[in-house]
This record gives C-alpha cells, sequence and structure tokens, in this order.
C-alpha cells in the first residue's frame, strides 16, 4: 500500500469516528444505558428496525482507499452574519443557521440550539480532524440567552463538548438527547439539567413548547467500543408558530419515519432537513440523505417550508462542497417542488415566519 493510500485509510474522520464504530461491535457492554428490550434496543445495542444499521469495517476500508473523492477549498465564507433578537414572543418564529447541524430557533419567548460546535473541528482531539471552513454564522458572543439544547445524536459533529462547556457557562440552560447521551455528557462534566428520552417521548421545555423526540435512521459513536450504544433521534418541536420537524442525520430508508411525522403531528410548518455528506453513495445511504431523498422526505411530511443544512461546513464525505446545493435544485424541479419552498441556508442565514403565517 503506497503512502497516499495509508493517508487516506488513516485520517482522522475515518479512525475518529467511523473506525472507532466498527471496532465497536464486538463489546458486548453498553457504559451509557441500561434499561428494558425494545423494538430498537436489544439490551446491549440501539439498532434501525429497518435493518439497515451501517456498513461494516471493510467496507469502511474500501471507502477511504477509493479515489474519485473532490477537493474542498480551505475557506468557503458565507456572505451572511447574524445578530439575532433576544427573543421572539407569541407565535412568531426566527430560526438561523449556525454552520452544519447547529440552528437557533427563536419562538414562544424561547431560545433553543440544535447539535451546537462553535469549536473549529469535529473532532476527538483539537489538532486534526475535519476544520470549518467558514466562522459560526453567530458570533458566540452574539448569542442570545439559551434557554434549551437539542442533541440529536453522540457523533463529534453534532456533540461537541467543548461548546456544550463554553454554553453552560454562559447560560442557564438544560439539555434534552436521546438515551444514553446523557452518560457521556455528566462525564464531560456538563453541569446542566440533562433530559435523556426514548423514541415516541415528549418533553415540556415551557408551557408552550414540547419536545417529541422521533426516529431517525442512523447510529452512533465516539470512541473505540461504543457504537450503537447511545441512540440517535429527530425532534418536533410543538410550537405556537407550528410543528417544526427537525433531523439532525438520518437515511432515507423505505420513506416511513416521514410518513409517520405527518400522521403523528401533521404537517409541520417547517422541516429542517439535512442535505449533504452523501457520497458514496453505496456507503452513505444508509445513514445520510443526499438532496433526492431530502426532496421526498419533505413531500411525505407535508411540510409548508424546508431549510437544507449539513452540508457547506465540514468536510465529511466525498462530493464537493457545492454539490449538496446543486443537486437539490435538479430534485426540487424532477419533483415539482417550488425552489423558494427549500432553501439550502448558508451560515448566518435567516429565515423566518410570521405570527399566524
Amino acid at each position: 500500500m503506497n503512502r497516499r493510500r495509508m493517508l487516506k485509510l488513516f485520517s482522522l474522520p475515518a479512525l475518529g469516528a467511523a473506525l472507532g464504530g466498527f471496532v465497536g461491535l464486538r463489546s458486548g457492554h453498553n457504559p451509557y444505558y441500561s434499561g428494558p428490550v425494545s423494538d430498537h434496543y436489544d439490551g446491549v445495542k440501539f439498532f434501525n428496525p429497518s435493518g439497515q444499521n451501517g456498513k461494516g469495517f471493510k467496507d469502511l476500508v474500501r471507502w477511504r482507499l477509493a479515489d474519485g473523492k473532490e477537493e474542498w477549498p480551505d475557506e468557503f465564507p458565507s456572505p451572511f452574519r447574524d445578530r439575532p433578537p433576544q427573543r421572539v414572543e407569541g407565535a412568531g418564529l426566527r430560526v438561523a443557521l449556525v454552520g452544519h447541524a447547529s440552528f437557533l430557533i427563536q419562538t414562544a419567548g424561547l431560545n433553543m440550539l440544535t447539535d451546537p460546535v462553535w469549536s473549529e473541528r469535529c473532532s476527538p482531539v483539537s489538532f486534526a480532524g475535519p476544520k470549518r471552513v467558514n466562522p459560526p454564522g453567530i458570533a458566540f458572543g452574539d448569542l442570545p440567552p439559551i434557554d434549551a439544547v437539542l442533541l440529536t445524536h453522540n457523533h463529534y459533529d453534532h456533540l461537541d463538548i467543548d461548546t456544550l462547556r463554553r454554553l453552560v457557562a454562559a447560560h442557564p440552560l438544560r439539555i434534552v438527547t436521546p438515551l444514553g447521551n446523557d452518560a457521556i455528557l455528566r462525564e464531560a462534566g456538563i453541569a446542566a439539567p440533562i433530559f435523556a428520552h426514548d423514541w415516541g417521548d415528549r418533553v415540556r421545555v415551557s408551557d408552550a413548547v414540547h419536545v417529541h423526540v422521533e426516529p431517525a435512521q442512523h447510529w452512533s459513536a465516539r470512541g473505540v467500543l461504543d457504537r450503537q450504544r447511545a441512540l440517535w433521534a429527530a425532534f418536533v418541536l410543538e410550537t405556537p408558530a407550528g410543528a417544526i420537524y427537525h433531523v439532525g442525520d438520518t437515511g432515507f430508508g423505505d420513506g416511513a419515519q416521514f410518513s409517520a411525522i405527518r400522521a403523528k403531528h401533521g404537517e409541520p410548518l417547517l422541516a429542517i432537513l439535512p442535505i449533504g455528506a452523501f457520497e458514496p453513495r453505496w456507503f452513505m445511504r444508509d445513514q445520510h440523505m443526499n438532496p433526492d431523498d431530502a426532496v421526498r422526505a419533505f413531500v411525505a411530511t407535508g411540510a409548508r417550508q424546508a431549510l437544507g443544512h449539513h452540508w457547506g461546513t465540514f468536510k465529511l464525505t466525498d462530493e464537493g462542497i457545492e454539490r449538496p446545493p446543486e443537486a437539490l435544485v435538479r430534485a426540487l424541479a424532477e419533483h415539482g417542488v417550488a425552489p423558494e419552498r427549500f432553501r439550502p441556508l448558508r451560515p448566518g442565514e435567516v429565515w423566518e415566519a410570521a405570527a399566524g403565517a
């Protein structure tokens, strides 16, 4: 094996998350959660009931050694920069992309962050790993008071301990996350109220806002022995403005999870859907949607508006930096959806819905 291929295989994205997770399949211990067996928990590991639970180690090696990876620029600055208001009251709704899967959602007098990452890298270490190519769309010092953090799962591009420590030190917030992630946070010394819940649970955030923990088709791992030991999820926010469906990461599967959202919650006002980190398709299909999947998911939910995220900040997979929005344009045309109904946001970009919209 030549030096170039060795570097491909042993780059940090492979070792820091994917490799560690695959090795963890051999362990029979769950350090994060102990609970009853269910249709997505076997007593040790969580799993997707669809049976699509990601690829194995040999497939990982095949991907890392393959050619066809498009280069990213060192910098991809956003033209937007947000300085949010302190609060958005009543049935108003303001949603701003910080970057990747990090959003500030403001409604009903509450300020909520999803999967907040202000760090330079999404990695187990600070000196290597995927590095952001644009600054956060909201400067940390410009944040309004944060009331709640919603964490979809424990991958490093979604659960960033350094950012959470900064947030907890500055804001009297609470954290809502799927089962098992509370143990990770407490072990890291995150001194905030943490509410860990299973799929199907409803969590009160305020008198006006509740969070529903809903299924997603993904997986979890932080290290070498913990693949699928903590649960992953999507969220539906029940608000005076309407339902907000937020997905951090998911594969499309058979699409049933999206139709189920519509059946359970009605047609959401807003769907926040990932559109990036999708190539090579043979490897990523089970865990990440591509833009065509995202449009089909949007249609299945019946949502009025969609915002695309999970692209253009951290290079995690093989596609070029602008491929997701380019593919989204084609997918919207193919499915007969007006482009303004599904916007691929850049960091610092804002979408607002007026009260009663």
